[in-house]
């Protein structure tokens, strides 16, 4: 059992994703709490920001954060 134990500690453990997925995630956050942010305020209840802009804003960032995850990690040469 012991060697075992070695064998799976000698192993290289790596992210899920790459940077570049990560990167694009963030974005995608940072785009959905722009959306918010955008619907949110004491204007006018109906002003075109509130309801056209910011809902678009919104469902681009889930729709980047759905590519973050879809998106092919570059090979680093590794085998």
């Amino acid at each position: 059992m012991s060697l075992y134990k070695k064998k799976q500690q000698e192993q290289n453990t790596s992210l899920v994703f790459g940077k570049r997925n990560y990167q694009f995630f963030l974005l995608s956050i940072g785009v959905v709490a722009l959306g918010f942010i955008l619907m949110m305020g004491t204007e006018d209840i109906y002003s075109f920001t509130k309801i056209t802009l910011a809902p678009l804003v919104v469902v681009i960032g889930f729709a980047l954060g759905v590519v973050s995850i879809l998106i092919k990690p570059k090979n680093s040469g590794k085998s």
